[in-house]
């Protein structure tokens, strides 16, 4: 199951950015972070993809979502300036971000290849 964010369960899941200047992961499993907003036709392409992804990798993978709009400071924070941004973020390692509506076989590839998680 997809889950939505705010910038208190951000702290909690992935970074606590009020407490420490370098990255720092705080989940256990690696995770993809979906930046979205309702309005955006591409962000609603990607969906439905996330959706099977959070299912076919359930216990390997976590994957939020963040809307742009009520979460400004999070958008601002990595610097999101155009939506769908997916950041993929590794146990260890530094996150890297993708932009725009991939398909199911380039986000098969970076879980592969960037979060290390085989389904």
């Amino acid at each position: 199951m997809v889950e939505h964010l705010t910038k208190e369960t951000f702290k909690e899941k992935v970074f606590d950015f009020e407490n420490n200047k370098e990255w720092k992961f705080e989940g256990d499993k690696p995770c993809l972070i979906d930046f979205y907003a309702d309005w955006c036709q591409p962000c609603k392409m990607v969906a439905p993809i996330l959706e099977e992804l959070s299912e076919e990798y359930d216990g390997k993978l976590d994957i939020y979502k963040v809307d742009t709009e009520a979460q400004q400071e999070l958008a601002g924070m990595f610097g999101i300036q155009s939506i769908p941004s997916l950041l993929f973020v590794p146990v260890d390692g530094q996150p890297q971000m993708a932009q725009g509506a991939l398909p199911k076989d380039t986000f098969e590839r970076a879980i592969k290849d960037v979060l290390k998680v085989e389904k």
